[in-house]
C-alpha cells in the first residue's frame, strides 16, 4: 500500500509557474513510476508526465513538454512537477499516481496506476 499527498498548487498569473509535490508514504517509493494527471470538472483524468523509478526515463503529455519538467528524489519519497509558462488551460486538479508502467503507452494510461493522491488545484488566470 502507498498513500500519495500532493501539495504546491494555487492561483498563478498566465506566465507564471508552480511547483507541485506528492509525498508518498513507506519505504519502497522507488519501486514505483510516478505520474501526474489533470482532470476538470466533466471530463476524465488526462495524462501530464511520468517518470521512471529510477528517474532515468521520462515522459511528457505533449501539450506541456518544454514548461513542465517532472523530477523525483527517492531519498525524500517525493516526485515534483515543475510547471513554467502556465497558460489558463492548465487549470485542473493535478494527481499524482504510483503504478509499475512499461511503455510509454502504458504511462500515459491511469489504468497502469495503482495508488493515487487526494489531488492539488491549480489556476491560472488570464
Amino acid at each position: 500500500q502507498v498513500q500519495l499527498v500532493e501539495s504546491g498548487g494555487g492561483l498563478v498569473q498566465a506566465g507564471g509557474s508552480l511547483r507541485l509535490s506528492c509525498a508518498a508514504s513507506g519505504r519502497t517509493f522507488s519501486s514505483y513510476a510516478m505520474g501526474w494527471f489533470r482532470q476538470t470538472p466533466g471530463k476524465e483524468r488526462g495524462f501530464v508526465a511520468a517518470i521512471s523509478w529510477s528517474g532515468s526515463s521520462t515522459y511528457y503529455a505533449h501539450y506541456v513538454k518544454g514548461r513542465f519538467t517532472i523530477s523525483r528524489d527517492n531519498a525524500k519519497n517525493t516526485v515534483y512537477l515543475q510547471m513554467n509558462s502556465l497558460k489558463p488551460e492548465d487549470t485542473a486538479v493535478y494527481y499524482c499516481a504510483a503504478g509499475n508502467p512499461h511503455t510509454f503507452e502504458g504511462a500515459i494510461s491511469d489504468r497502469a496506476y495503482n495508488y493515487w493522491g487526494q489531488g492539488t488545484q491549480v489556476t491560472v488566470s488570464s
